[in-house]
């Protein structure tokens, strides 16, 4: 897919009638056209190559056939600023011991200010 994809988005930077006659001889539709040439050159028109990525998403479920999820990088800006998830591990003890050691130098101060 990437092979297919990336020259025709490489080609879109250049907004000549010969670039948009290349296209047009692979995508043979005006609308898809327009828009790669109009939104989507925008987008990642300053990106150097690597348009796309590709996630596997496994088997189909009745014939097996391998499925993928295809994007472009950086195209969506709501995707782009999505907060990763902290990653979580088996291990989580190590959290717990990070902040007992830091409970204590808290709790000092307020010990002190009952002395006095």
């Amino acid at each position: 897919m990437k092979v297919y994809v990336e020259p025709l988005i490489t080609r879109c930077k250049d907004d000549s009638t010969n670039s948009r006659r290349v296209v047009f001889r692979y995508l043979q539709n005006k609308e898809a056209l327009k828009e790669l040439f109009g939104v989507v050159s925008e987008k990642v028109g300053d990106r150097p190559g690597g348009y796309t990525r590709i996630i596997k998403l496994g088997s189909r479920q009745g014939d097996g056939a391998d499925m993928a999820f295809i994007e472009l990088v950086d195209f969506d800006e709501n995707m782009a600023k999505a907060p990763k998830a902290a990653k979580r591990t088996r291990r989580g003890g190590k959290k717990k011991a990070a902040d007992a050691v830091e409970t204590p130098a808290a709790e000092a101060p307020a010990e002190e200010a009952k002395a006095e």
